[in-house]
């Protein structure tokens, strides 16, 4: 496997499936396309500016989604209603689909959800919710109404759920009313049947991993959705809960590259218990449900916890390791990941540019496309595409010699 995992982008291209030939369903529903691999599924948000001031134009728009579509991506996941970057994304979909035949692109939909006094100086109430909740999924609603041959999926907050997310999260019951609320409008005719009704959260909320989520109104929840929409990140737990995260005694002879191969084979070993996990904790109920991943993904940069200061887990290299071995098994699963994200996106941090969260892209905000994507430069997949007026280059300059001189080793010793 280490031997495999080394030479792994000799055929990276059928991860991607670029130039796949295909039979094109008309006008696919939510349960065409969620678990099929002709239907690559991804994060966006195509924020070029440190703050959400100013929105990406359909133009821009229209750009980033024709380098998706030649990587085979056909869904994007988007995160809130409210911004005038959802109708852009929309009507650059429309656009593209009048401009080219055979263009596909599907949304899942988000919904924000918070809790009451979320985001300002009074303390959180997560018992109760904010009233702009009923405005982000009327919202969303008339928007799935207005683009039915887009919009597949309507997802109920993102991380809304989790204690951490302290500034906003809701408990159960609030997440759960609104999905009921959706569900309603589907047998009433006031939303297509089609349209698939989810919540996006990490794994631990619905029900994987511990206890202390576990409730009757989450598993009133998961009957409720039509699939469940799970988040997994080991990048973070390199640092939270680093169990996996070191070099084991038995591979201290290996060669570096060897061993960072060996420890990012546990880092998805990791992911994929907390979704069996999750998985588990459904059927110990008495349901069956599906369960895809609504996010997963490795940043490139760091100057803070992941970074060579903390847990060293950052870097183009074991992002592009940690991309190909999740989406093979997803895959072969025939489970749709939202890997994230497609595009650096700088507003997530304005303050800190090297902050993690700054810089999960395939694609800089300078237009090269990272380790990941290197192959399809070469290939020419992205011939006459650009971002921002600018070609698709690689980063650092293509030369792999100096992108693994920054590729650094957990110090940390595992028990074999």
């Amino acid at each position: 496997m280490l031997k495999k995992i080394s030479i792994i982008f000799t055929a990276t291209v059928a991860i991607f499936n670029v130039g796949f030939t295909q039979q094109k369903i008309v006008n696919p529903t939510a349960a065409n396309i969620l678990g099929n691999p002709k239907y690559k599924a991804i994060c966006y948000g195509g924020y070029r500016q440190c703050n959400r001031d100013s929105a990406p134009t359909i133009a821009q728009i229209k750009e980033d989604l024709k380098i998706l579509a030649v990587l085979n991506y056909k869904i994007l996941r988007t995160y809130n209603v409210h911004k005038q970057e959802i109708s852009n994304i929309l009507e650059a979909i429309t656009q593209l689909k009048k401009e080219q035949k055979q263009f596909e692109m599907y949304v899942m939909l988000g919904a924000w959800i918070d809790c009451k006094n979320a985001w300002t100086n009074l303390p959180p109430i997560h018992n109760e919710e904010s009233e702009r909740n009923a405005v982000e999924v009327a919202e969303a609603v008339r928007l799935a109404n207005k683009y039915p041959s887009i919009i597949k999926i309507i997802s109920v907050g993102n991380e809304a759920r989790v204690t951490w997310a302290t500034s906003y999260f809701v408990t159960t019951d609030i997440i759960l009313k609104w999905v009921k609320h959706l569900q309603q409008l589907k047998k009433t005719n006031q939303l297509s049947k089609d349209v698939w009704i989810t919540s996006s959260d990490n794994f631990a909320p619905w029900g994987g991993g511990e206890t202390s989520y576990h409730s009757k109104e989450l598993v009133e929840l998961i009957k409720a959705v039509d699939y469940v929409s799970i988040h997994t990140y080991p990048m973070h737990d390199t640092h939270y809960n680093p169990t996996f995260w070191g070099v084991k005694a038995n591979e201290k002879n290996l060669s570096q590259k060897e061993q960072i191969n060996a420890i990012m084979l546990r880092a998805k070993d990791y992911a994929i218990n907390q979704y069996n996990s999750v998985v588990q904790y459904i059927r110990s109920n008495g349901i069956k449900k599906a369960v895809h991943i609504g996010e997963t993904g490795w940043a490139t940069q760091c100057n803070e916890l992941y970074g060579n200061n903390g847990s060293k887990a950052i870097d183009e290299y074991k992002a592009a390791i940690y991309h190909q071995l999740i989406s093979e098994w997803a895959t072969k699963q025939k489970i749709s990941c939202f890997y994230f994200e497609a595009f650096d996106e700088c507003w997530k941090n304005g303050s800190n540019p090297m902050h993690s969260e700054n810089h999960f892209g395939f694609i800089n905000l300078n237009g090269k496309a990272k380790y990941a994507l290197w192959r399809f430069v070469d290939k020419g997949v992205f011939k006459s595409l650009t971002r921002d007026g600018k070609t698709i280059t690689k980063t650092y300059d293509g030369n792999e010699v100096l992108l693994m001189k920054e590729v650094q080793l957990p110090t940390s010793i595992l028990k074999n």
